[in-house]
């Protein structure tokens, strides 16, 4: 599949919104979120964890070259430790420090039960910690999670839960089942009165943030596309970015499927607001109707734009990578891994928003590519349907 116009014909924005809440300033050093003692907390943790290592941070010349900018640069999360998802960073780390204080009390991990609500790889991450710190794991999917997702975090030892309904309905089953029980929920959605875990999970993700400062040598990108769902891993991603860069953070943009935009809807009303879901994007892990508070703190000020898309192109461009069309080999790159090059390649067929997304030939442009072939079966599926068209 060569790199070409037709390559991208399926990269269509639904929605593209400014931030009119955009606020540049010097990074806030939250009290009660994200700040430097707690991104350095969970960075000096997760780089001591075995077989840790940063995954790479890949140069996609050859899209470079077709958008007219000086790179492009790719996070590939598709190596992140066993997991192959960014997820691994987040739930796997509030677990261990959930054990670390329980153990601390006297109290035998054997006798603690997490739980979560997952589209998978939250929950394989959550599993995967629970495993290593020796305590019990039961999850709750929704109708729409793959058998094969279920079946891996089942292989890792949990009990497994499938909820008739959406990701909301499958929260809140396990909201009512842990209340009932005893459990502890490990959650990437803060809510009022929950805090705790999922800014231990989103200091965790911001560990990204800091591999790729490095990676690029100091250096913070002129944008970067975050794709959303509850917005823990942009929030995550944007922190260590804001407190590198202060003031001259780049354009931070928030890329969400147009059946779950509930952060770009939030943004446009300048206010948290929930989004009745009633068909599912095949980007799961973007397939969530309510933001998380913590979320919503850090990003309602540095989001400069938000823009929604279609599922169209997932199946091309998770092929793309494959096939090396981009630039830097051959990419696993499963179907959340595609959105911010979708909303990238839309945004450069459209002259009028690129421009006041602000590219130009300087321009340096992070993507994030938060998972590999987690879902194998339909990982090939695409793959083969995506080098049809």
């Amino acid at each position: 599949m060569p790199l070409d116009q037709q390559t991208f014909t399926e990269c269509k924005i639904v929605k593209a919104i400014a931030n009119r809440g955009h606020r540049p300033s010097p990074f806030p050093e939250f009290d009660d979120n994200l700040n430097s003692h707690n991104m350095n907390k969970a960075y000096a943790a997760i780089s001591a964890w075995p077989h840790y290592h940063p995954t790479p941070l890949i140069s996609l010349d050859k899209l470079a070259d077709f958008c007219g900018v000086a790179a492009v640069y790719y996070k590939d999360e598709s190596q992140r430790l066993d997991l192959k998802s960014f997820k691994a960073l987040g739930g796997a780390y509030a677990v261990a420090n959930l054990i670390a204080s329980k153990k601390a009390e006297g109290i035998d991990p054997a006798s603690i039960t997490v739980t979560t609500a997952t589209d998978g790889n939250h929950g394989r991450s959550v599993v995967w910690g629970a495993q290593q710190a020796g305590c019990r794991a039961e999850i709750y999917i929704h109708e729409h999670v793959s058998q094969e997702r279920a079946d891996a975090m089942a292989a890792l030892g949990a009990k497994i839960n499938r909820i008739t309904g959406n990701y909301e309905a499958s929260l809140a089953a396990c909201k009512d089942d842990a209340a009932a029980h005893g459990w502890h929920i490990v959650s990437d959605t803060s809510w009022a009165g929950y805090r705790e875990m999922p800014l231990d999970i989103m200091a965790g993700y911001s560990v990204m943030g800091r591999e790729a400062i490095a990676q690029m040598q100091g250096a913070g990108p002129s944008h970067c596309f975050l794709p959303i769902g509850v917005g823990g891993l942009a929030a995550g991603i944007v922190a260590p970015f804001w407190q590198h860069m202060g003031a001259n953070l780049g354009k931070m943009i928030g890329v969400e499927s147009y059946m779950s935009a509930c952060f770009l809807e939030s943004i446009e009303a300048q206010t948290p607001s929930l989004v009745d879901i009633s068909e599912e994007t095949l980007m799961a892990g973007l397939s969530c109707g309510e933001i998380s508070d913590l979320a919503w703190q850090i990003l309602q000020p540095s989001l400069s734009h938000c823009l929604s898309i279609t599922d169209d192109a997932i199946a091309p461009l998770m092929a793309g990578f494959a096939d090396g069309v981009f630039g830097g080999g051959a990419i696993e790159a499963g179907e959340c891994s595609t959105a911010g090059l979708t909303a990238l390649v839309a945004a450069k067929k459209d002259p009028a928003l690129w421009q006041k997304l602000g590219f130009g030939p300087t321009s340096v442009v992070l993507l994030i590519g938060t998972e590999g072939a987690t879902d194998p079966g339909l990982y090939d599926q695409l793959i083969t349907e995506g080098r049809q068209k």
